[in-house]
């Protein structure tokens, strides 16, 4: 069927020619560059995509496995999380000493504050053999064992010792400022009842010294007298001894409070055997009295 005059006109009004420039001779390309435009018609068949296309798309990290918003928040929890464990982890790290001659670590500092002066160790002769009994940590409230030292030496402005005194020691032991010594048990075996009588042997034998030559055996057992032979000690075991303000000998052993004494002699009597004259370790001693030195 021919078309008729409207549709010829009206297919005609549809076509746009591109415009030429007046000055140059179209070619035969330039002439037949038109832009046609077709009136859309519905087509059920097909889907109406203009929305689509106009909604931004998300690039994702990977197209077989996309990240979703939820995943990226949980992710973010989970290293979060992780780095408050590492924090907590750096806070509880303690710096600590080891002892050479046993291989036990002591820590700088305890939770009191007071700080480590020297290790050592305690050996006992046993059928000629030296047996490591315990490992051991002298630790004072340095702040005040300073005002101590500066009051009784440096009183009159006279020149810092070049070297540990005896006076020193002496001073350090007479007071009642506030140390713990800490053993660690190494030899495996030990019973409560054991240790007991060990300790009340060296303890027994420093009060005579102190005490003008008299013995005092009811001073003596309370340190450990009141220990429960139930208490299991292992190697790695703690006694912490500690003098507080006042001349007060206070034990535990294993974080168990097993006395609490107050008497001059008996402090006095228990440090003698780490700083005095014939104490279970020299070089302990020495670093102790080193560590003084650094006071001043």
């Amino acid at each position: 069927m021919e078309p008729t005059v409207e549709e010829v006109t009206t297919r005609t009004e549809m076509l746009e020619i591109e415009p030429v420039n007046p000055a140059e001779n179209p070619t035969v390309e330039q002439a037949a560059a038109v832009k046609v435009h077709t009136p859309m018609t519905a087509n059920k068949s097909e889907p109406n995509t203009s929305n689509a296309d106009s909604e931004p798309k998300i690039k994702t990290i990977s197209k077989e496995n996309p990240i979703t918003a939820d995943e990226t928040e949980s992710k973010i929890d989970v290293m979060a999380a992780k780095d408050d464990q590492m924090m907590k982890k750096e806070e509880n790290v303690v710096d600590v000493q080891i002892e050479p001659k046993t291989g036990v670590s002591f820590p700088v500092k305890l939770d009191d504050g007071k700080l480590l002066n020297a290790v050592g160790v305690r050996k006992k002769t046993i059928l000629g053999l030296g047996i490591k009994i315990y490992g051991f940590g002298v630790y004072a409230d340095n702040e005040k064992l300073k005002e101590l030292l500066r009051s009784k030496i440096n009183i009159n402005g006279s020149v810092t010792p070049a070297k540990p005194t005896e006076e020193m020691y002496k001073i350090v032991i007479d007071s009642d400022v506030e140390m713990t010594v800490r053993l660690v048990l190494v030899f495996g075996g030990l019973t409560m009842s054991m240790v007991r009588k060990n300790f009340d042997e060296v303890l027994g034998v420093s009060i005579k010294k102190l005490n003008g030559g008299r013995k005092d055996d009811e001073l003596t057992n309370k340190v450990m007298g009141e220990a429960s032979n139930k208490i299991k000690l292992t190697a790695g075991s703690v006694i912490e001894i500690t003098r507080l303000p006042g001349y007060i000998l206070q034990t535990k052993v294993k974080d168990e409070l097993v006395s609490k004494v107050a008497s001059e002699l008996l402090c006095r009597a228990f440090l003698h055997m780490y700083l005095g004259d014939d104490v279970f370790d020299q070089d302990a001693k020495e670093r102790f009295g080193m560590s003084l030195l650094s006071l001043f």
